[in-house]
């Protein structure tokens, strides 16, 4: 039963006629059969790993099985710990703010900006508010042209239903 083509081929697992086979110290072998390798490989102590099964002919390694999963398990571990994951924070303004508080609203979106996540910044508009949506839009470039230092915008401001939304993201993502 041959292995599932993402699986990686080991040992008896590989059937093909030839194969190229690099040593357990990297040098090349030349092309032989597979049984022919995976003696040599058990002469070692070694496995025998299909490396590039696409290759024509494939590429097989004499190595330590075991260690190569340890090593590849401990490099994606590795790259997942560096990897930094973007949230989108929420900053709500409303059509009547007045200055003050949009500046305290700024130094939140500045806190969160600067910690390298994007900012949702909406307004939420009620009864008679909605005829006067422009107003809000200008309040959401307000904001936006506040944070212009630190900030891009990613999605400009604009009416969804009751709601006015726009997305800044950190300026140094960008570059």
């Amino acid at each position: 039963m041959a292995a599932k083509p993402q699986e990686t081929q080991i040992n008896q697992n590989i059937r093909d006629p030839e194969i190229r086979v690099i040593g357990s110290n990297g040098e090349q072998l030349g092309i032989m059969s597979a049984r022919d390798a995976n003696d040599l490989a058990e002469k070692e102590g070694l496995d025998l790993v299909k490396i590039s099964p696409n290759a024509v002919p494939p590429v097989c390694k004499i190595m330590n099985y075991g260690k190569y999963l340890f090593d590849k398990a401990k490099r994606e571990k590795e790259q997942r710990k560096n990897q930094k994951i973007v949230e989108l924070k929420e900053v709500q303004l409303s059509m009547t703010i007045e200055q003050h508080d949009i500046d305290i609203k700024a130094k939140h979106a500045t806190k969160f900006l600067l910690n390298g996540d994007k900012v949702k910044v909406s307004i939420r508009m009620s009864g008679r508010q909605q005829a006067y949506s422009d107003r809000g839009v200008e309040t959401e470039n307000a904001f936006a042209k506040s944070l212009e230092e630190i900030s891009v915008i990613e999605k400009p401001a604009k009416v969804e239903g009751r709601n006015i939304i726009m997305i800044l993201a950190p300026k140094n993502a960008k570059k």
